[in-house]
């Protein structure tokens, strides 16, 4: 290799031929990984500030490196700097700008660390800076399911199993089971927060370095909680990365599900909401079509975080220590992971004010569901009679309700006894909607003043 092609690499010493154009292309990451520029940038201030206290560089090359690195950074932004494939990484790109532009102490700044622990570091940044826009927006849109929910904690809604009428709700009840996922979504995502808010630099390589480093004041410097303590698992291991996919795909479920119930409320034969034009989209041949695109499409998006998780875990699957080149691979599945939960929830945080629901029809579909009959079994059990027999008495009475295409209050009195001779009167307080939603007003039950109480917990948590 001559010494101009061997300029270009840090390794270039030990090679008798250049690499080959296809080799560079098929190993280079800077088309991807020039994003975590920022981080970069900033855990080499840390570790040049560190050198310097440690006598390792001087004070000098350190005003060096901060002068250089500001003009990096400014070049960046202002789109002006220059990336190179043939620098393969962000790394090697930013430190060789450096080193053109203050000589000597550009090439100091390596001292003590290696790439791997340099991109484990820059990683765990990006990915802390990462999980704390999340978190953001997760609470933004938990905040907007509970500013639904209170307008509408006394809504009454068909609950459902197996898609099928079930009992009443209100819809606000049905909306904070949504904000109970979100909040657990958070916690994950906090705990994942906290396992990845360790430093691995220092690790050098993978066996630590023989330089007097201070490995504790890098980590202040940065804001970490503290060092990841074995230098074989600082610079190898991504699970902290895994653990945030997991924590995406649970919340990209919920979201689907939440989408899918969107989907199925906005179908004319459900009718329960509309949702703004803003969100939905036409059909390039049928004129009357809206049709519910961004919900569709975030319950799409779920399966592609899925994939990437799979991915992950089975990138690490067979990796012995340390550090392998199979490691480039996680950027490309966490950065799309990241771009899609920050994407979906923004989204979603525009999209729940557009909900407008239409109570009327959701009451006319409790009226075909016999929605109260396990109200009415209640009743019979309070009357004395043993819960199976209650069951068993109303399942006739729907029988015969439905023969008659009416629900279960509308039978009379007289029709109602034949099926248990303790039914009174008092029967149609309890068949009615409102009056099985008043009934559960136990911590959790979906009666109106508990909803309002769970949102007044939920707003102060």
């Amino acid at each position: 290799m001559s010494q101009s092609d061997s300029s270009q690499y840090t390794w270039a010493g030990r090679f008798s031929e250049p690499t080959s154009e296809l080799v560079k292309r098929y190993t280079a990451s800077v088309n991807f990984d020039r994003r975590l520029w920022r981080q970069d940038i900033r855990a080499s201030l840390a570790h040049a500030s560190m050198l310097a206290r440690q006598g390792i560089i001087s004070a000098g090359d350190l005003a060096d490196i901060e002068r250089g690195m500001a003009q990096v950074a400014s070049e960046i932004e202002a789109g002006s700097f220059v990336w190179s494939i043939d620098l393969e990484d962000v790394h090697l790109n930013i430190e060789k700008r450096l080193t053109a532009l203050i000589g000597d102490a550009g090439k100091r700044l390596h001292t003590g660390r290696s790439r791997n622990d340099q991109v484990a570091t820059d990683i765990r940044l990006y990915l802390r800076d990462s999980i704390d826009d999340i978190s953001i927006l997760l609470e933004e849109f938990q905040t907007r399911l509970l500013e639904l929910a209170e307008r509408e904690a006394a809504t009454p809604l068909p609950g459902f199993t197996h898609l099928q009428v079930a009992q009443p709700v209100t819809l606000g009840h049905h909306l904070l089971a949504y904000f109970e996922m979100a909040r657990r979504d958070a916690e994950r995502f906090a705990d994942c927060r906290r396992r990845t808010n360790r430093l691995p630099l220092g690790a050098a390589a993978l066996a630590g370095t023989t330089y007097p480093i201070d490995r504790r004041l890098v980590a202040d410097l940065l804001g970490f909680d503290g060092v990841c303590e074995n230098s074989l698992d600082a610079v190898s291991d991504r699970d902290f990365a895994i653990e945030f996919c997991a924590a995406s795909a649970l919340l990209m479920m919920h979201l689907s599900r939440f989408s899918e119930e969107l989907v199925l409320w906005m179908n004319p034969c459900f009718g329960f909401i509309r949702l703004a034009d803003r969100f939905c989209t036409g059909s390039s041949i049928m004129p009357q079509k809206k049709n519910p695109d961004v919900p569709e499409l975030a319950r799409g998006k779920s399966g592609r975080v899925y994939g990437h998780l799979t991915a992950l875990l089975t990138l690490m699957k067979g990796q012995p220590l340390a550090y392998n080149k199979d490691n480039q691979e996680d950027k490309e599945p966490l950065f799309d992971t990241i771009d899609t939960v920050t994407d979906t929830l923004r989204i979603f945080v525009e999209m729940i004010p557009g909900i407008t629901p239409h109570p009327e029809n959701m009451r006319n579909a409790l009226r075909q569901g016999f929605a109260t009959a396990t109200d009415l079994a209640d009743y019979l059990t309070r009357k004395g009679l043993p819960f199976r027999d209650a069951h068993a008495a109303v399942g006739l009475a729907v029988r015969r309700a439905e023969q008659l295409g009416v629900d279960l209050a509308q039978l009379s009195l007289a029709e109602l006894r034949q099926f248990s001779s303790l039914i009174d009167q008092d029967v149609f307080a309890v068949l009615t909607v409102e009056g099985s939603l008043a009934a559960r007003k136990h911590l959790g039950g979906t009666a109106p003043e508990q909803v309002m109480a769970a949102i007044g917990r939920a707003r102060r948590a």
